[in-house]
């Protein structure tokens, strides 16, 4: 299992859906790559993806 602290060391993978249990913000309700603070959301299947407007990273909430 990848920790945190190894996530800030690599660059972020934008086409990789993070799951935010293991992944929680660096800073509350701002994107990791580009804090940045708009998202669009989607729900499909069950699941909750949040997706950062500027940069696409995603997360799975």
């Amino acid at each position: 299992m990848i920790n945190l602290e190894e996530i800030k060391e690599q660059e972020i993978d934008l086409d990789k859906v993070y799951d935010y249990a293991e992944f929680r913000d660096k800073v509350s309700g701002r994107c990791d790559n580009c804090n940045s603070a708009y998202f669009k959301s989607s729900v499909k299947g069950g699941v909750f993806l949040r997706e950062c407007r500027y940069c696409g990273m995603k997360k799975s909430i």
